[in-house]
């Protein structure tokens, strides 16, 4: 579903990104872990057309999205739900979600979609009319979930859902990530708590200083050696 090739992305005269390549298989969920710094959202803001990758290629169903503008790859299919949630704090619940749906037209699928949003996260119900800004970090970050969704991404690419949320919290998200995977929207998801990200996802790559250095089965490596060393704790 997603390919990418061989992609460079510098921010000025630092290389960020260096020779990734990954895949994407339709109705999975690919999770890339790493440390602070590895160069794992910057990936993400590559697909999504947030930064421009300077050399190598970025294919999703078949077609080269490299260089698109934010907009059209998001009309394509691929919604993003950027790290630290960035809701659109002085707005209601409601507006934000619809904000998800802007590129649509058809007014019923929207009313459909809102519904399902609102059966998946009942707190976002209860609190519709409630300005984004004074919800609790899990709330933002279920409203910063629901509206990706509105948008019906096919690839919905996540970007550390589990920051600052307390431990049941992060269970609860999670939870609700494989929900949507199996409703049938494939998920990219970067997260740093590398030990949940491996429990949900099929397959995993690993990322250091901007460099893919191993893949595979999720399960596998969450039982090898060494990714139990450098990034589970022991």
């Amino acid at each position: 579903m997603l390919k990418i090739d061989n992609m460079n992305v510098f921010y000025g005269a630092i290389h960020a990104l260096k020779g990734v390549s990954l895949q994407v298989e339709q109705g999975q969920i690919v999770t890339l872990i790493g440390a602070n710094g590895a160069g794992k959202s910057t990936t993400l803001k590559s697909i999504s057309g947030l930064l421009k990758p300077k050399t190598g290629s970025i294919n999703f169903e078949g077609n080269n999205i490299t260089g698109n503008p934010a907009q059209k790859i998001v009309e394509m299919g691929i919604s993003q739900v950027p790290e630290g949630r960035r809701v659109f704090a002085n707005l209601t619940v409601l507006e934000n979600l619809e904000l998800g749906a802007y590129l649509r037209k058809d007014k019923d699928g929207i009313q459909q979609d809102m519904e399902k949003v609102f059966k998946r996260f009942p707190r976002l119900l209860e609190r519709r009319s409630q300005l984004a800004g004074t919800l609790s970090g899990g709330e933002q970050q279920m409203l910063a979930m629901g509206r990706a969704l509105m948008s019906r991404p096919r690839l919905m690419l996540l970007d550390e859902p589990s920051m600052g949320l307390a431990p049941l919290l992060v269970r609860d998200i999670f939870e609700i990530i494989k929900e949507i995977n199996q409703a049938g929207t494939t998920i990219l998801l970067v997260e740093q708590n590398a030990h949940m990200a491996l429990s949900v996802a099929h397959k995993a790559y690993v990322m250091e200083t901007g460099k893919i250095v191993l893949s595979g089965d999720a399960k596998e490596l969450a039982a090898s050696e060494e990714i139990k060393k450098a990034y589970l704790g022991g």
